[in-house]
């Protein structure tokens, strides 16, 4: 149900079926609830600063009392979480996730399982150092440039990187969408996947948004302004499937190598784009014009390919699922995240 069309579909249902995804056992779920010490907490004044700065996350019209009861909550399960877990570091967004995960289950509830997804989906991003997280962010060109080399192209002529994309990714999108039905729609599929999905569906708005990317002038600064807005009415069921097609189609375990190859912020620190770099862009009207035949070509491929797509969508769904199972539950998942990226180049991406 979480990576079918439409997600869980209700609050209810999420209490019931997000334990079970991140295979919370039930003595967790019990565990009495605990007292943190805030007074020389070396977290909790960027924890709060970070909570009191959420307001937009809370849904329009609530009561201040009852928001702020909420936010002393939300305050609550993250310097919990940090105390049960030392070898957890707090990043700026962290609060986003717990954010969603309180106003759908509650602070009990919630600080189970956003006790477990931090040791596991998130484990990454809460390193002392965001190596491992610029690793991940190396894996969303090989995916686009996998499926569509002119986009991967122009993106690394533009020099844009992949910054845009962190807040998308160490938020899980919270941060960067308005409507709460689409982040809890996001995080069924993610929660029921690999945890590498997030920069899958990265890969995929960037895809989806082709010709403003194309018709952006190449320069850095423009595309990345055009790239790290996102628009709010994407056609998120459509993505969702097409992320899950991507992932099926180009699995982490065939782009790692890829993936360690590109530089995840600046192309221009590698020395064959140093080279390319000095020749002239590509001019805009070849561009379009390579568009225009690339898209007569799909509209007359496009009917033998719906005629193959529509039977592949249970046996993609029924993968999908198995591979959230296996993976994305349990310490497998940040073992098989782990591997693929441990070997991978240290860049100072963040200087």
């Amino acid at each position: 149900m979480a990576i079918s069309e439409g997600g869980l579909l209700t609050d209810e249902l999420r209490r019931q079926v997000w334990p079970r995804l991140l295979n919370v056992p039930p003595h967790v779920l019990e565990r009495e609830p605990e007292t943190v010490e805030r007074e020389n907490n070396k977290d909790y004044n960027q924890v709060l600063l970070d909570v009191q700065r959420s307001l937009r996350r809370f849904p329009p019209g609530m009561p201040d009392e009852q928001r702020e009861g909420l936010q002393e909550e939300l305050i609550n399960i993250i310097l919990l979480v940090l105390k049960r877990n030392t070898q957890l570091h707090y990043y700026q967004g962290y609060h986003d996730i717990v954010v969603t995960f309180l106003l759908v289950l509650g602070e009990h509830l919630a600080t189970a399982l956003v006790e477990k997804l931090s040791t596991h989906h998130l484990r990454d991003f809460m390193d002392p150092t965001m190596d491992n997280t610029k690793h991940i962010l190396n894996y969303l060109m090989p995916i686009i440039e996998r499926v569509n080399p002119e986009v991967h192209d122009f993106m690394q002529q533009a020099e844009v990187g992949t910054v845009f994309a962190l807040s998308w990714l160490i938020t899980w999108f919270g941060h960067v969408l308005s409507d709460f039905r689409h982040v809890v729609r996001l995080y069924d599929f993610f929660l029921a996947c690999h945890p590498l999905m997030p920069i899958y569906f990265a890969a995929v708005i960037v895809l989806y948004r082709e010709e403003e990317v194309l018709e952006c002038e190449c320069d850095m600064a423009m595309v990345h302004h055009l790239l790290s807005q996102i628009p709010q009415d994407l056609p998120y069921e459509t993505l969702i499937s097409r992320a899950g097609d991507l992932f099926v189609q180009f699995p982490p375990s065939e782009l790692a190598r890829e993936a360690a190859s590109h530089d995840s912020m600046a192309a221009s620190t590698f020395k064959d784009f140093d080279l390319a770099s000095t020749q002239q862009r590509p001019d805009s009207v070849l561009r379009r014009r390579r568009r225009q035949k690339q898209a007569a070509l799909e509209r007359s491929a496009a009917t033998a390919v719906a005629s193959v797509a529509q039977p592949s969508a249970a046996r993609r769904f029924v993968r999908l699922a198995v591979m959230g199972l296996t993976v994305a539950l349990g310490a497998a998942a940040l073992a098989v995240v782990n591997s693929a990226l441990e070997w991978a180049p240290k860049l100072d991406f963040f200087p």
